[in-house]
């Protein structure tokens, strides 16, 4: 049977940590937890639950984190994991079971998104599907903000469930929201990028309608119609920071 090295990006994850390691510990191999500049007892916390910690100065490129721990891991697989993910008893015992097959394919999960106290299986937050489980030596990721994993290999669509708690209070997504955005108009404009206020609000409407009628967004009832508008704001704020730049240029 292979290995696997289950990768956890932290700063600051207290709240979240041993949770996402009990939950990765039936199908882990070696698990990993890449810290960079927790003030709070998440690194000791991951160590005294037996994980392996390496340190990266954070640079605001993800991207950059998830090729470091690649680096550190010594797994045939790797599989990536954020703190407040957690790994299904079903969902660990399938990584199991490819473990003793052959590295010829890649892996994605069926996310589930649990927000302000909301398992959303609809909308804004939904469908969400994530690729996180690669032979090693077969993965790299590129983008700085919105990570991607580039790997040849023909993927795989596991019905599992992978579960996110995300967002406990409008006041974490807000800030979240604002920090991101900020990041993704930057690298969008060093790629030469253009937006307008016309384009902001264009992209966020149609985001908006998407989200909320053709993936089923008022099924989610009130939380739905939140999510959705949520949505909307993000999508306007990514944009009208790219005009920014556009103008000031």
């Amino acid at each position: 049977m292979g290995t696997c090295t289950v990768v956890i990006l932290t700063k600051n994850e207290e709240k979240h940590i041993l949770a996402a390691l009990d939950s990765a510990r039936p199908c882990a191999d070696q698990l990993l937890v890449v810290d960079s500049g927790s003030t709070d007892h998440t690194v000791a916390l991951a160590r005294e639950a037996g994980a392996d910690i390496a340190f990266r100065e954070w640079d605001e490129d993800f991207a950059a984190q998830r090729n470091f721990a690649l680096a550190q891991a010594t797994g045939d697989w790797i599989l990536y994991l954020d703190a407040d993910e957690r790994l299904t008893p079903a969902l660990a015992e399938k990584i199991n079971a490819i473990k003793a097959g052959s590295l010829d394919h890649q892996y994605g999960f069926r996310r589930i998104n649990i927000a302000f106290g909301h398992e959303f299986h609809h909308g804004a937050f939904s469908p969400d599907r994530v690729k996180r489980l690669f032979p090693r030596e077969n993965v790299c990721w590129v983008g700085k903000v919105h990570e991607r994993p580039e790997c040849p290999l023909p993927v795989t669509e596991l019905k599992e469930p992978l579960e996110h708690y995300t967002y406990d209070t409008f006041a974490q997504w807000w800030n979240k929201a604002g920090h991101y955005t900020t990041l993704w108009a930057e690298e969008a404009y060093g790629r030469g990028k253009k937006a307008t206020a016309g384009t902001a609000a264009g992209h966020a409407l149609m985001g908006m309608v998407k989200a909320y009628v053709l993936e089923g967004g008022f099924l989610e009832g009130s939380m739905g119609f939140v999510a959705t508008l949520q949505h909307g704001i993000y999508t306007a704020m990514k944009y009208m920071k790219l005009a920014e730049l556009c103008r000031k240029k």
